[in-house]
């Protein structure tokens, strides 16, 4: 299994989709090579990107609990400039952005052209927990709104939705929406050990558990919005996550290939400014003589 067969499309089926690296074809150590090549090449095309300004990078990380985002963006986006990289984390909705509609907050976190934003969960939120709990008919609006079947109201968002990432798309921004699959298993481990290792407690939230009550539901939930809003140029990929180093490798690679297509080049000076450059440095150089 490579990067380019856990992009899903229309047709995806989230049971069909492996957790594991039982068809990996590669070693531990040899995805960790492959990384750090990743990452490095990743390092210089962000320095183009960056230098050029012209296209800018939307990562969406979705996942269920401890499937490994944090850990993901720590190792994956290592190398990178701080400078051209942001990283906004959506937790559960503040009351301001409650008053907004749900993708205001999104636009606030998009990055200048030339940058690098990832998404830690992101308005993706709003078709998948608000799914799931039914929050959409307690919302503070119009009637004409939340007054028709569940089937209607998320696909409408659906639209709405692909309607944002297209509109992105031809601002010159590219959106790349990542799904970290673990399996139901892997997390119960997980759950286990921030809760035996105190280094880890902080992590650990007794909500946690309250949604691994509706696991089946979020799977449910997770296909038809894959099914929904994967397209040409915001693309999803479905990543197995049972195992981090295996995902990170997968994470690298799709990064890398979204950074190759938008062939940053670093910016041509005109004549003139050339021109200056050279008499700048001929200034330099005649300093104290010469030396």
């Amino acid at each position: 299994m490579n990067w380019k067969d856990c992009r899903a499309g229309r047709d995806f089926t989230l049971s069909d989709a492996p957790t594991g690296v039982q068809d990996a074809e590669i070693t531990k150590d040899e995805a960790a090579r492959r990384m750090a090549k990743n990452l490095r090449r990743c390092a210089q095309l962000q320095d183009a990107l960056f230098a050029e300004g012209r296209e800018g990078v939307v990562i969406v990380l979705q996942a269920m609990d401890a499937a490994g985002k944090d850990s993901t963006i720590k190792h994956v986006m290592t190398g990178m400039n701080p400078q051209g990289v942001k990283v906004t984390g959506f937790k559960q909705p503040s009351k301001e952005e409650l008053a907004h509609d749900y993708l205001w907050r999104a636009v606030r976190a998009l990055p200048e052209r030339g940058c690098i934003a990832i998404f830690n969960r992101s308005y993706y939120e709003d078709v998948l927990v608000v799914d799931v709990h039914d929050m959409y008919k307690g919302y503070r609006m119009a009637s004409r709104c939340i007054d028709e079947s569940e089937e209607e109201f998320f696909h409408k968002r659906y639209r709405q939705i692909n309607d944002f990432e297209e509109y992105l798309y031809e601002n010159s921004f590219r959106v790349v929406k990542i799904f970290l699959n673990v399996s139901k298993e892997t997390q119960k481990e997980r759950f286990l050990a921030r809760i035996d290792d105190e280094t880890k407690n902080w992590k650990f939230s007794s909500s946690d558990l309250k949604e691994r009550a509706y696991w089946d539901e979020y799977m449910k939930t997770y296909e038809a919005v894959i099914r929904a809003t994967a397209t040409k140029h915001s693309p999803w990929y479905v990543v197995p996550a049972d195992k981090k180093w295996f995902a990170r490798y997968l994470v690298s690679e799709i990064l890398l290939d979204t950074l190759e297509a938008c062939r940053p080049q670093y910016p041509e000076l005109p004549r003139a400014d050339r021109d200056n450059l050279a008499a700048c440095r001929a200034a330099l150089e005649a300093e104290d003589g010469g030396k």
